[in-house]
């Protein structure tokens, strides 16, 4: 990228008149880019762009935007890692698959559309030509494009003065004390995902449930993501395909479903994708455990025993269902196979947390459990702390 910024300014025209690049980099040329980068509208951005991929002037190749993308896409982790900003996250390499860089890339470079209205889907292809007209439209629908340069030229070469808030692209990473271990996402796949949460719930992500930490146990993962308001799930497969979905409200158990049209699924590998509400249904979310006659489990999107996504009661056990896709988010299947297992699972609390929690955080078990202070008093045992602090309030 250092490279394509040079090479960008020095290809800069600033009188109009047709030549090659110049020896440097005047302070005109440096000036026009950097406003055009940083505070430009999309044609503007797209000028430079183009003069960052190739110096020829007119169309560049499908292939040669790629590359400039999986560029911008590395440069933005190797910035974070270099300023040590990457929040809490790491840069995981997931034996087997696909870097990360080139999943989000092709992600990004996915929104690239022909003159006729359709995606730049297969590599067929790349030996398409992409003129100015298509990467202006590029940047505009995609502002990852414009975000990333900007972490680039402010936090890689510390230049100028920034307003960028790096907590709305990648969230604060909260782990219980002492409770450190690796998580199946990566920094990429969380600036992913994070761009599609609501922006208030951006900032920060506290872990509540891990496989890894807190067993394989469905009665464990229930009693710690209920009534702890919106939160992330994913899962990784035994065939090594990683997605989850986001519930929107607190999971409750209960027969019924739950949840809104805010609710979402994804996938981060072998692809990165989010699949949106349609409205066809309400079958946002659905938790259950501990009944007779229905599906005991996690569910999000479809219908019982046909859900997009489903974890089972027997933990370890799933399915992702959907011919030709889920009636609810239009997700294709997300799991290597229909019915798949798995054994890393995780849930993250996003945003801050619901006041419900905190009330309950602040209260004695005394507080919330008058059969306990009973049982202490019959058993003759007196309650120290009585008379020296306040019992919190309930909120009704």
């Amino acid at each position: 990228m250092v490279t394509r910024l040079y090479d960008g300014m020095q290809r800069v025209n600033l009188t109009g008149t047709a030549k090659g690049p110049s020896e440097g980099v005047s302070q005109e040329q440096f000036t026009v880019s950097m406003s055009h980068l940083l505070k430009g509208n999309s044609e503007e951005k797209s000028l430079i762009i183009l003069k960052m991929i190739s110096a020829t002037e007119g169309p560049v190749k499908a292939r040669e935007v790629l590359k400039f993308t999986e560029d911008l896409v590395g440069s933005v982790v190797h910035v974070l890692d270099h300023r040590q900003q990457l929040r809490g996250w790491t840069q995981k390499k997931a034996p087997g698959c696909p870097p990360r860089v080139q999943v989000l890339a092709a992600q990004l470079f996915s929104e690239m559309k022909l003159q006729e209205g359709e995606k730049l889907l297969g590599p067929q292809q790349l030996d398409c030509d992409c003129d100015r007209a298509m990467i202006e439209d590029w940047v505009f629908r995609t502002p990852h494009v414009a975000t990333f340069l900007s972490v680039v030229i402010h936090r890689g070469f510390l230049l100028l003065c920034s307003s960028l808030n790096l907590s709305a692209l990648l969230p604060e990473r909260l782990v219980d004390q002492g409770r450190e271990f690796e998580s199946i996402l990566d920094v990429l796949s969380v600036i992913y995902l994070n761009s599609h949460l609501p922006r208030e719930q951006r900032h920060r992500w506290h872990l509540l449930f891990s496989s890894e930490l807190h067993g394989h146990s469905f009665a464990q993962l229930c009693g710690l993501i209920t009534q702890r308001g919106p939160c992330v799930m994913l899962l990784e497969d035994h065939d090594g395909h990683v997605f989850g979905g986001f519930a929107s409200c607190s999971w409750e158990v209960k027969p019924q479903f739950q949840g809104d049209d805010r609710c979402f699924l994804f996938s981060i590998s072998p692809s990165m994708a989010v699949y949106t509400c349609t409205g066809y249904n309400d079958h946002y979310m659905y938790l259950n455990h501990r009944q007779q006659t229905i599906p005991n489990g996690l569910g999000m999107g479809g219908q019982h025993n046909y859900f997009g996504l489903w974890i089972d009661v027997d933990f370890g056990k799933g399915h992702s269902k959907a011919k030709p896709t889920c009636t609810t988010y239009n997700s294709p299947q997300l799991s290597a196979k229909e019915n798949f297992r798995f054994e890393k699972l995780e849930v993250w609390a996003v945003g801050d947390p619901p006041e419900s929690q905190l009330a309950k955080s602040k209260k004695s078990i005394l507080d919330v459990d008058p059969e306990a202070q009973i049982l202490l008093e019959s058993c003759g045992r007196s309650c120290h702390s009585q008379g020296l602090r306040e019992v919190p309030e309930d909120d009704e």
